[in-house]
């Protein structure tokens, strides 16, 4: 990486956590994400979710005609599988076959689509045993559902009760806890004793790192920045930066860009996901910046990710430039309109 107090350029990073839907919206979606990101992780949660090969490589089917109509050739979509009570050892074979690069573990009613989800990790050992046998990705949406746990507890209480139990159960699997947003997660990855053959690793969003959890509440509900895992207090917000400008490879980018129409955010119980795939990079390096570790961008957002998964880091460079952006009110989506992060605003870092 090398930089200058108004430009950084680093290799292109990918993003190893998001949401493009399905149907029309993901037209727009792609637009977005490709314009930053070389490959992205794509999220499963679809209705029907994506549970076997079949399946993904459909979904596969339906993002590379959207690419192809947009006219992009340089984007490369990393499709995962859905967990279920029901995986089989079996589709874990053929995921592996078909290079599928992981399985999503949604509790199920933990977040949006995901009622179809695990109800019980240990109905799911058979398919984590040859994931782990296999160097399959486990994707850990780390919340307990219970409604006796306060939301603002659900991850933490998530890794005393399920995660580190599966650990010891599996414990060369390869599991990435997503999206994390509490000191306690910063704190398990960071100092999770790691076998020969096993690591764990944590993506991080830029709406974590940036914001804390007034920032639902600041003059009025704020929808636009509600997402699941929720926002969290500032204690949290800055072991999570902490963490994500460490150099540390455990940690590293996934926005979790998930897109909602307005009118579904704006709504009387309105859809948890913020949409910052439109300006994902200005935002992670605005949050570098605050605290002076840009030099800690380029392996956060371009080398660690590919690390962990096993395939080849990226070749292409990027620049951005600190030159404000304006981020528009509105953006398309589909027949209907989506309001994206800091909407109205401007982040300090364009992509040039």
């Amino acid at each position: 990486m090398t930089n200058s107090p108004t430009h950084i350029q680093l290799i292109q990073p990918d993003d190893w956590h998001l949401h493009i839907r399905d149907g029309e919206v993901v037209k727009d979606v792609l637009a977005d994400t490709a314009r930053q990101f070389a490959r992205a992780i794509i999220m499963p949660n679809l209705k029907p979710p994506v549970t076997t090969v079949a399946l993904a490589k459909a979904y596969q089917s339906r993002i590379d005609a959207n690419l192809k109509a947009l006219g992009i050739t340089n984007f490369l979509p990393l499709m995962i599988l859905y967990l279920t009570d029901n995986t089989s050892a079996e589709e874990v074979r053929k995921a592996k076959a078909e290079g599928i690069a992981g399985f999503k573990l949604y509790p199920a009613g933990a977040t949006t689509n995901s009622d179809a989800g695990v109800s019980d990790i240990k109905h799911c050992y058979q398919a984590l045993e040859a994931m782990q046998v296999l160097g399959i990705p486990l994707l850990v949406h780390g919340e307990v559902t219970s409604a006796d746990i306060d939301i603002f507890d659900r991850e933490a209480v998530f890794i005393d009760t399920v995660l580190e139990p599966l650990r010891k159960d599996f414990p060369e699997l390869k599991i990435v806890f997503e999206h994390i947003t509490t000191k306690q997660a910063a704190h398990y990855v960071r100092d999770a004793a790691i076998s020969k053959k096993n690591s764990i690793a944590a993506t991080i969003t830029p709406q974590h790192l940036l914001m804390n959890r007034n920032a639902i509440f600041a003059g009025g509900i704020r929808p636009h920045n509600y997402c699941l895992p929720v926002l969290k207090r500032e204690e949290h917000r800055i072991a999570l930066l902490e963490a994500a400008t460490s150099g540390n490879a455990r940690f590293f980018l996934g926005t979790d860009s998930a897109p909602h129409a307005k009118g579904a955010k704006e709504a009387a119980c309105g859809c948890a996901g913020c949409y910052s795939a439109f300006n994902a990079l200005g935002l992670y390096a605005e949050a570098f910046e605050s605290v002076g570790k840009l030099d800690k961008l380029e392996g956060f957002a371009s080398f660690f990710g590919p690390d962990f998964y096993g395939l080849p880091r990226n070749s292409k460079k990027i620049t951005l430039a600190k030159q404000a952006q304006a981020i528009p009110v509105e953006l398309p989506l589909g027949d209907a309109t989506i309001v994206p992060l800091r909407a109205g605003e401007t982040v300090a870092w364009s992509l040039v």
